[in-house]
């Protein structure tokens, strides 16, 4: 008996001296899942500012479930059976409790409802970015998009707000899942200058989702959600993971899904006139994504062009560029010169996929 209880006080003392896990879940109610109460509903449209459970909403929020929709119309919900839809300046926020000064992004489905130009403004006071719905990515119109943020105090309002007026006061878009992740820093090691170069620090990624995570460029998104990386260009580039995608090296990558309107790029740090060596591969992720691909890399005021002839089996090509500093910070950039849908989906873009960008100098 006394030996039981010293090995159930070892256990106890062992679990309590272990770390907190980060942050890396749904919010509460994240995915709509628990309805309002039936009272609390006029047909689809939700009645008083905390009916939504765990959320508070402000102006025209309607409770949808998936599938076909009076009028004619019809709405895939990507993340469960139930979402939100956020009519003419309406919003719904959550408050959060998170470590001040911790870097945090937010996993969330989102999707336009209308042919109208619709954008969802998403924030975390000060921060916010607003997200033009127009551009879909993927033809059934169910993206999902990561943005993140830097705490201030903690705790944390989240807050989805559609800022657009349209035409129809029902129209807007439509929000099916949000998790929050807390980014873990990232530094350069001995072998490599470059941050995060296999994008493995990066936002929540949906288990049961096999549509990618759109980062979005950052105007849009001051603080990236790939910890390291500047999304520059005028569209998302996509982070994929090795469940639904092939991955070159580890669990993540992304893909350069936009043409030259989707680059990646990274400040690092180098020493004037010293030569170095950027390596990195390119494939395709095996999503019917087929065709000449080609990817430039760009460091100081070299370039390279990596061709890469796709046929949709998730293979790969090794390519590096050697350049020469020509002061204390060099920006290297990527992206895909051609634009790219899917064989059998031409509605879906797609591209070639980028991953295991190392950089070290040259002796």
């Amino acid at each position: 008996m006394r030996v039981l209880s010293v090995l159930l006080l070892c256990l106890f003392c062992a679990s309590y001296a272990l770390p907190a896990q980060e942050l890396d879940e749904f919010l509460l109610n994240g995915s709509f899942e628990i309805a309002p109460k039936p009272s609390k509903l006029n047909k689809t449209r939700i009645l008083g500012k905390h009916s939504l459970p765990n959320w508070t909403i402000h102006g025209l929020v309607e409770y949808i479930s998936g599938g076909p929709q009076p009028g004619g119309m019809y709405f895939r919900v990507a993340h469960g059976d139930h979402a939100v839809r956020l009519g003419n300046e309406a919003s719904i926020s959550q408050n959060i409790s998170v470590k001040s000064g911790s870097f945090y992004s937010l996993t969330f489905g989102a999707s336009r409802t209308c042919a109208q130009d619709e954008v969802l403004r998403v924030s975390v006071p000060p921060y916010y970015g607003d997200l033009p719905l127009q551009t879909l990515y993927s033809s059934d119109g169910g993206d999902t998009y990561a943005w993140a943020f830097k705490a201030t105090t903690s705790t944390a309002q989240v807050i989805f707000h559609n800022i657009g007026v349209q035409e129809d006061p029902a129209c807007g878009p439509l929000i099916d899942a949000v998790a929050i992740k807390e980014l873990i820093p990232v530094t350069p090691t001995r072998g490599n200058l470059v941050k995060n170069g296999g994008y493995e620090i990066g936002p929540h990624v949906f288990k049961n989702s096999s549509s990618g995570t759109l980062l979005p460029p950052k105007q849009e998104d001051a603080n990236s959600p790939l910890l390291g990386w500047i999304i520059e260009s005028l569209k998302a580039v996509k982070y994929i993971d090795s469940p639904h995608f092939s991955v070159p090296f580890g669990q993540y990558a992304v893909e350069l899904l936009a043409g030259r309107e989707s680059a990646i790029a990274q400040i690092v740090r180098t020493v004037p006139n010293k030569s170095y060596n950027l390596t990195f591969v390119v494939g395709d992720a095996k999503n019917d994504c087929h065709g000449s691909m080609l990817v430039e890399a760009f460091a100081s005021n070299s370039t390279v062009k990596v061709p890469y002839n796709s046929t949709g089996t998730g293979k790969y090509v090794a390519a590096s560029l050697k350049f020469k500093a020509l002061g204390i910070r060099t920006r290297i950039t990527f992206f895909s010169s051609f634009y790219h849908t899917k064989l059998n989906d031409p509605g879906t873009l797609c591209g070639p996929v980028l991953d295991e960008v190392r950089l070290y100098p040259v002796s």
